[in-house]
């Protein structure tokens, strides 16, 4: 009886605590606000800058910053079309380029990007830090990160409230936390990202084709991320991802809509 009880109380926890993702309307699980998350992620931000040297490489240093304040320009642009900016309220947008050979990029809830150094020679240009970019920005615009906390929260047993779980177990809160933005261990959480990655690269080429990057670069930039695996353990940043070719050919579906938004 009393698990019964603990059952239709997360089931009553979940069915009210659910958001829908702008731009695709997807349904998601937001037992987070944006008022609790965002001075987390800033904090933590801080700390990935202190722990880590920025590249000095102005070339790629550049076009992070550069093609990040385009998307960032361009995302909010279409947030206000649809209606939503309001949803972006505490934001803080920031570019940078991370010294490291880890090929990965991220961005935590409030829109702190980073990049590794790792990741640009396959990125190569600018339109290919442009496909990264975008679908790190759409990562942010659709809360993904806040999503999967909200569900490592209720899978390790620390509730609603993340106050309560930052005080019941603040190791384990910052542990989901750094997972749920991609750089952290797994925690049983594999699954969930999966709909968010092939979420966030629609998102990812419509929101780079309104900054005026072409989106068919796109699949390109994923099949060289695919030949630099060569045929090895896949980088970090497709480990969470279908195989490459699905992939690609997902890419080439979401083309025709993405390109509605792009003007040479």
């Amino acid at each position: 009886m009393f698990k019964k009880v603990i059952l239709l109380t997360l089931a009553g926890i979940i069915t009210y605590s659910c958001a829908t993702v702008p731009v695709t309307g997807r349904r998601q699980l937001n037992l987070i606000n944006n008022s609790e998350i965002l001075p987390l992620s800033y904090d933590q931000y801080e700390q990935v800058l202190k722990e880590s040297k920025l590249s000095d490489n102005k070339e790629w240093t550049a076009m992070v910053k550069r093609s990040g304040k385009r998307i960032k320009m361009a995302a909010e642009q279409h947030m206000k079309d649809i209606g939503a900016e309001g949803q972006l309220e505490g934001y803080d947008w920031t570019f940078n380029l991370l010294e490291s050979e880890t090929v990965n990029a991220w961005c935590m809830p409030g829109g702190k990007v980073a990049f590794y150094t790792g990741i640009m020679p396959i990125c190569a240009t600018e339109e290919g830090v442009a496909v990264v970019m975008g679908h790190e920005v759409a990562h942010a615009i659709a809360n993904h990160s806040r999503e999967r906390m909200s569900q490592g929260m209720i899978t390790n047993g620390l509730g609603s409230v993340l106050g309560t779980a930052i005080g019941s177990d603040p190791t384990l809160t910052q542990e989901i936390f750094m997972q749920s933005v991609g750089i952290g261990s797994q925690l049983g959480m594999l699954k969930f990202s999966r709909t968010h990655e092939s979420e966030a690269d629609k998102i990812g080429l419509i929101f780079m084709a309104i900054a005026g990057y072409n989106p068919q670069e796109a699949p390109r930039f994923w099949q060289r991320m695919n030949d630099n695996a060569n045929g090895e353990r896949p980088p970090e940043f497709l480990s969470t991802h279908p195989n490459p070719e699905t992939r690609i050919d997902d890419l080439n579906a979401a083309l025709p809509e993405a390109m509605k938004y792009y003007k040479k």
